[in-house]
């Protein structure tokens, strides 16, 4: 499992309503022991085939959630195991306000439901964590840290026929932009660049912070033709972002790009390299362009 690409503050309020909501669930199950032992009536919703839409936690993970997350596999177990964990608890209570005993066996499907779903969200919360850590501080992009070993992981995926490209991507005269308007507005359009990336690629395309004004892109199933397409209109519409400098006026940064698919018979650094020694041929043949690696860029430098 992974995280898609999402800003920061999004992540942190994700990870922020995945522990309230989990609060409120353990609120819930205080109240279903409390039931059990203390022969209480039950809520009446906690016995119906649908409770686990009616509980506080399934009214904000059905209804609300997390947006992002939702084509997230952990999400689907989570569906998963708290609907049966909801069959579980409402047999239980059934058996208790009918004043039939309580078999072990089902109160230990119950008790294992319950761990089963704790442990699913623990997984997607560690994640967050995890995401939330490695996020370059100053665009809240994920940072080197783990694009090495997601670039292996989508390895093993080509090595079963399904192909990978990596994009290199880097704002062109980005020197200038400092010289001329600050470091300050610098950063802003690195942010901005950033942010738009984020929100434009597909979901399960991955974005990483290389360092400076590089950045690498990953898309996986996704063949060299196809992501040259892609790449060239987020390079177009990168190029029509505006920025403003109080003193200076309005002023716009293009972007290029260097291709390569990831190899599957070679480090995926290799690999790296390769769209590296593209980017350098997009920077030296006019910028403001995407370059696909060939056999013939092998004696190119790997950088500008």
């Amino acid at each position: 499992m992974a995280i898609p690409n999402m800003p920061d503050e999004q992540m942190r309020l994700a990870l922020k309503e995945l522990e309230q909501a989990t609060y409120n669930h353990d609120q819930w199950a205080e109240a279903i022991f409390s039931a059990l032992i203390c022969r209480l009536a039950p809520d009446e919703r906690d016995t119906r085939g649908d409770a686990h839409h009616l509980c506080r936690f399934g009214q904000w993970f059905y209804k609300v959630g997390i947006v992002a997350l939702k084509d997230h596999p952990g999400f689907a177990e989570i569906s998963h195991e708290h609907e049966r964990m909801h069959q579980c608890a409402a047999g239980l209570l059934r058996s208790s306000a009918d004043g039939v005993p309580i078999s072990i066996k089902d109160f230990d499907r119950f008790i294992n439901a319950r761990k089963r779903l704790q442990l699913v969200i623990a997984t997607v919360r560690r994640e967050l964590e995890v995401a939330l850590f490695n996020l370059d501080p100053l665009t809240g992009t994920p940072s080197r840290i783990g694009m090495l070993s997601m670039l292996r992981e989508q390895q093993e995926f080509v090595r079963r026929e399904h192909a990978c490209t990596v994009a290199m991507m880097d704002l062109d005269h980005f020197k200038s932009i400092n010289d001329n308007y600050g470091h300050a507005v610098g950063d802003r359009v690195l942010i901005g660049f950033a942010r738009y990336v984020m929100a434009h690629l597909r979901p399960y395309d991955k974005f990483f912070r290389y360092g400076g004004e590089e950045f690498l892109i990953c898309l996986p199933d996704t063949d060299l033709q196809t992501a040259g397409d892609v790449i060239d209109r987020l390079r177009e519409e990168l190029a029509s972002l505006s920025f403003e400098d109080s003193g200076k006026g309005r002023f716009q940064v293009t972007v290029s790009f260097g291709l390569a698919l990831l190899d599957p018979d070679m480090p995926v650094e290799k690999s790296m390299d390769r769209a590296d020694r593209a980017l350098y041929m997009a920077k030296e043949t006019g910028r403001n362009r995407v370059v696909k690696w060939d056999a013939s860029m092998n004696g190119l430098p790997g950088r500008p």
